[in-house]
């Protein structure tokens, strides 16, 4: 199925969904908007936050003395800082991973300080904050296999009166099958060193970006936290409507209810940490050596490839749609680059090159993503110049 005809049976879906408005799913036990921000999920302190604000405790951090942090940071503090983000795109994800492989062979990899990934950006994270020792799993991930291996189609009622188009348990196997025991315990260690890994997901009900602090998770170590983190990664990969939301369930006030999650992608193609944050006096509490360097990784071309459109309803809808996508991509990439700027953080951007111009033939093309990871990996090697600023500042060094 072509990208193109994948989008028009989507709209559809969502159209049908909308009108239709009827459903066989079993209730749900919403948290109420009033509870939203003292809702913790039980028994893991500290899970999540929301991804638009800083965190609560931001200003108790900022009043630790330096012996505190010396002893809580041993890998951060005092030290270089490289920071890598990871965008949303779909089966085009493999240029990210392809880069991060080519990267390692060429020797000049840096080991990261914060990793964040969105979408497809959430199921390469994990790896990349463990290091060049899992780069094996990204590059298996995103070169053996099609769309049947992800998503399996539902029947045309399911798809109407369900909550996606696809069930997504051959993806949730696959989550199973990577992330396990030992992938928990040694993201634990890295958290516990002062690494973070955040992974994003938007909360449906809020239509709010939340970064879920994996590192954290890991290291309550139990079963309960390993599906936690599974779960969390297939949330931020669920495209609404095509792939079912993950449905949390939480606690406030000594009673549990839940919370609807879909694809980080939502709310923020790709994340860094929240604008209001000042992460340069972080920095400075950290007494960081040099500047810190921003890696972000776009899943994607910077812009949408010309396309005539026929003068009818659903396909000007579905170009709008892509457009408005384009916008918000373009958008995150300027809001982090101020950011940075702010910050004193240097920005580096890579984007699937406009050269590359192949076509899938399916939402998840094994050969495309094969040839993508080429690219990718390829400009790696060849010692790629990484851009300075996002296209359109003109400031490119």
């Amino acid at each position: 199925m072509s990208e193109s005809v994948l989008r028009a049976v989507y709209f559809f879906l969502c159209i049908l969904v909308v009108t239709t408005g009827c459903s066989n799913l079993p209730e749900r036990n919403p948290l109420p908007e009033s509870l939203s921000d003292v809702a913790v999920i039980p028994g893991i302190e500290g899970a999540r936050d929301w991804a638009d604000e800083p965190p609560a405790e931001i200003d108790d951090w900022l009043n630790l003395t330096k012996d505190d942090l010396k002893k809580r940071y041993p890998a951060t503090y005092g030290r270089e800082h490289n920071y890598l983000a990871i965008s949303g795109g779909g089966q085009r994800g493999a240029f990210g991973a392809g880069l991060l492989c080519g990267w390692t062979e060429a020797g000049t990899r840096p080991e990261f300080t914060v990793v964040t990934g969105v979408s497809t950006g959430a199921l390469i994270a994990p790896f990349a904050f463990l290091g060049p020792d899992y780069d094996h799993v990204i590059r298996e991930i995103y070169t053996s296999y099609s769309t049947t291996d992800i998503v399996k189609p539902r029947s045309g009622l399911k798809a109407l009166f369900g909550d996606a188009a696809t069930d997504a348990s051959p993806l949730r196997e696959k989550l199973a099958k990577y992330v396990d025991e030992d992938v928990m315990a040694a993201i634990a260690a890295e958290y516990k060193k002062g690494r973070v890994l955040d992974i994003v997901t938007t909360n449906l009900d809020a239509a709010r970006p939340v970064a879920w602090n994996i590192g954290r998770i890991a290291s309550v170590g139990t079963p309960q936290a390993l599906q936690l983190i599974r779960d969390v990664m297939l949330a931020s990969a669920s495209i609404p409507a095509a792939f079912p939301p993950v449905m949390f369930e939480v606690e406030a006030n000594a009673k549990r209810y839940d919370e609807l999650h879909v694809d980080g992608g939502a709310t923020s193609v790709v994340y860094l940490y929240p604008i209001g944050l000042d992460w340069g006096k972080l920095a400075e509490k950290l007494e960081v050596k040099g500047k810190p360097k921003v890696y972000i990784l776009r899943n994607g071309v910077w812009r949408k490839d010309w396309e005539s459109v026929e003068r009818s309803t659903i396909p000007i809808a579905l170009r709008s749609m892509d457009s408005l996508m384009g916008s918000a991509v373009l958008g995150d990439a300027y809001r982090i680059y101020l950011a940075t700027q702010r910050d004193g953080i240097e920005y580096h951007l890579a984007y699937i090159p406009e050269s590359f111009d192949e076509q899938s033939s399916e939402p998840f093309d094994k050969e495309y993503m094969t040839r993508l990871f080429n690219v990718g990996r390829q400009m790696a090697l060849e010692g790629y110049q990484w851009k300075r600023s996002p296209p359109g500042y003109g400031i490119d060094k």
